[in-house]
């Protein structure tokens, strides 16, 4: 991390005005431009592996594969398994 700056020496008055209203008397630590965080599973490929398993159980519900069938397939509520299958549906996967 760099060094600590006061925001009233380095920041428009109207710019701090706004950050107050966020965060007032804190510590905020502002990252570097370039400093972009990958999303949930992007670097693990966890995402990835999990839009495929969605994509093939709706493919499967498609199909004619039931709603029960597909929960102890993989291992997921009903609950879920009927969010994931609406999702794709909104979809058009």
């Amino acid at each position: 991390m760099g060094h600590y700056k006061n925001g009233r020496e380095v920041l428009p008055p109207e710019l701090l005005q706004q950050i107050q209203q966020y965060i007032d008397g804190e510590l905020l630590y502002i990252p570097k431009q370039s400093e972009q965080r990958a999303g949930w599973g992007e670097l693990s490929g966890s995402k990835q592996r999990i839009e495929s398993r969605n994509k093939e159980m709706y493919r499967a519900y498609c199909k004619g594969r039931s709603i029960e069938e597909l929960e102890r397939t993989y291992f997921l509520s009903g609950e879920s398994v009927r969010k994931i299958i609406s999702k794709l549906t909104r979809v058009g996967t």
